[in-house]
This record gives structure tokens, C-alpha cells and sequence, in this order.
């Protein structure tokens, strides 16, 4: 095995965003990915397994990972060459199990999110964390745009409070460790993002739009007709974090589409790119499942270089074209 490659290691590397990280990464390095299939499938990294530069360590993160006592990882010399670099990814996303994961979150926010930077820590290694547009927290009248200056209006007592103020706890901790350490850590700040992988049957609109549709069956809004949101596909997303882990920027840093998609448009887009004759209906809203503010991407812009550039019907093709070859599999 090639020592030329550096080792890195992805957090949450078999969820939706990790899996797409870990494919991106592999060309040029050695990824090692950790999961306990929380959020994530075995599916999502399959077709990486028989990669020599690729390594799946099963394992929560709520707990210390000590990735010196893992022999298969000898062919990566990690203890000779240390790790260059950790993108933290890890957290429970599900909507539907939202209510049954919330201890499971609140740890993986804390403990995870502390654990991920002793790894760093360790190896001296750049760090990535992956964290969300909860942080503003919900939708406001007065400000439309939110910048990464804005500090954000959120129930830190609400039933959402161990995602929402746990992602802004986590936050904390990566900068915490910025100051007291001197580690290069990094935050990108991710909006609504979508495309293959996501996890179906699981409340998230979009990718269960696209099966609903391709078996002729009813789409689900959970909500009104005014539900609407920001989308960014996801090759968008790991371009920019890729660039902000390569700069001298630290974050955190706006990643999101800036259009405010009518989420009943949207499905009736996904009816039409499906030739489908599915009908929209709603339901009561899931707590996880909220209206979102929409992201000012200025820095994003001027530090990165970085713009979304996948427009939305050319990713909901892609993605109906992946569940159309992969339905009855993926996600399952």
C-alpha cells in the first residue's frame, strides 16, 4: 500500500453526505470510514469495500475510537503516518425514529463530537464538521437570509432542542478546541441537501416523492401547501466542503442552494420528470421536519469560490434516474 496517499477518516461515512465524501476521497487517498449504522447502510459504501485505499470500522462514536488497536488498518501505517485529516458526519438524522433517537442524538452531538476531536487531536489532523442550519433555528419574519454571523433564535428546552442546540453545542466544542489546542478545525454549515442515498422511508420528502411516484403511489407533504424550502444537491455540497477543508478558512461557512422551493412544486415536478400519475396529499407535520430559513452564501463565494451549480430539476433527474436502477434496494 502507497504511503504517498494520506489517511483520512470519515465520521458517519455510510449516511447520505458520507458515503458521496468517501467516494469523492477515495480517488486520491485512503479513507477510513466509521459508522454503527445509525442513520447509515452498508449499502451506501458496498461498492467501496473491495477498494485496497478503503477501510469500514463499525463502530459509535459515542464512544473513544482508538484506531491504533485495529490491525486491518496496518496497511494504511496509521501509526507511522498518523491522519491527515477527519470529517465529522456523525449524527442520528431520522425523521420518523427522531422521537426514539433523541438520547442516541444528544450523545452523538456531545460525546461524538468530542470524540472525533481527540482523534484529530491525536494525529494532529485537520477537522471538518459537517453541521446544519438548525443552528439559526427556524424561519423568522424579519430576516430571510441568514448569515454565519447571525447567532440565531433557538429552544434550547424544546423537543427538538437535543438536534437543534446539540448541533450548536457541537459547534462549540469544535471551536473550543480551535482556541485551546491550536487544531485547524473547520465547520460547514449544510441547508437542505438531497439526492441518491438518502434513507427512504424515513419522512424525508423528497426521496420518498421520487419512489411514491415511481410505484404510482400518493406523495406525502407533511405540512400545507406553503411548505417551502432551500435544496442543494449533494455534489454540491461535498465540492464545498472539500474546498473549505483545502483552505485557509476555518468557518463556519454557508452551504445551500439560495432558492426557496415551493415543496408542493417540487413534487409536482418529480411527478412530471417520472411520467407518473401519483397525487400530492398532506399530513401533520414530523417534529424533525420543519421550515428552514435560507442561507446568505456570500462567504461561501468570496473565501471558497464555491456557488451551486447543479440546478434542481437536473439533480431530481439524477436522483430518479439512481432510485429507478436501485429501487427495492437502496435504502432499505
Amino acid at each position: 500500500m502507497s504511503t504517498n496517499k494520506k489517511n483520512i477518516v470519515v465520521l458517519g461515512g455510510a449516511g447520505f453526505l458520507g458515503s458521496h465524501l468517501c467516494d469523492y476521497l477515495i480517488k486520491e487517498n485512503q479513507v477510513i470510514c466509521v459508522d454503527d449504522f445509525t442513520s447509515g447502510t452498508q449499502a451506501n459504501i458496498d461498492h467501496l469495500l473491495a477498494n485496497p485505499n478503503f477501510e469500514f470500522i463499525k463502530h459509535d462514536i459515542v464512544e473513544p475510537l482508538d484506531l491504533d488497536g485495529f490491525p486491518e488498518l496496518d496497511k494504511f501505517k496509521v501509526k507511522v503516518q498518523g491522519v491527515a485529516e477527519v470529517y465529522n458526519l456523525a449524527c442520528p438524522t431520522s425523521v420518523k425514529n427522531f422521537e426514539t433517537d433523541r438520547i442516541r442524538t444528544l450523545e452523538t452531538n456531545g460525546w461524538g463530537t468530542r470524540n472525533g476531536l481527540e482523534i484529530a487531536r491525536k494525529y494532529n489532523a485537520k477537522f471538518l464538521h459537517f453541521s446544519s442550519s438548525v443552528v439559526y433555528g427556524g424561519r423568522t419574519d424579519d430576516v430571510k437570509f441568514f448569515q454565519e454571523d447571525y447567532w440565531g433564535h433557538v429552544n434550547f428546552l424544546s423537543p427538538r432542542a437535543c438536534y437543534d442546540e446539540g448541533r450548536r453545542f457541537a459547534e462549540t466544542a469544535v471551536v473550543t478546541y480551535r482556541q485551546v489546542y491550536g487544531l485547524d478545525t473547520k465547520i460547514v454549515r449544510v441547508f437542505r441537501a438531497y439526492g441518491a442515498r438518502m434513507k427512504l422511508f424515513d419522512g424525508q420528502m423528497l426521496p420518498d416523492f421520487i419512489t411514491d411516484a415511481l410505484e404510482g403511489k400518493d406523495l406525502v407533504i407533511y405540512g400545507d401547501k406553503t411548505f417551502s424550502s432551500s435544496l442543494v444537491y449533494v455534489a454540491d455540497v461535498i465540492d464545498g466542503a472539500v474546498r473549505l477543508m483545502a483552505a485557509e478558512e476555518s468557518g463556519p461557512i454557508n452551504l445551500g442552494g439560495i432558492d426557496d422551493h415551493n415543496i408542493y412544486g417540487v413534487a409536482e415536478l418529480i411527478i412530471k420528470l417520472t411520467d407518473s400519475a401519483s397525487k400530492i396529499v398532506f399530513k401533520d407535520p414530523l417534529l424533525f421536519m420543519t421550515p428552514l430559513g435560507l442561507p446568505d452564501i456570500t462567504l461561501a463565494k468570496e473565501k471558497l469560490g464555491w456557488l451551486p451549480v447543479v440546478p434542481l430539476q437536473e439533480g431530481l433527474q439524477k436522483t430518479i434516474d439512481y432510485t429507478r436502477a436501485e429501487k427495492g434496494k437502496v435504502g432499505a
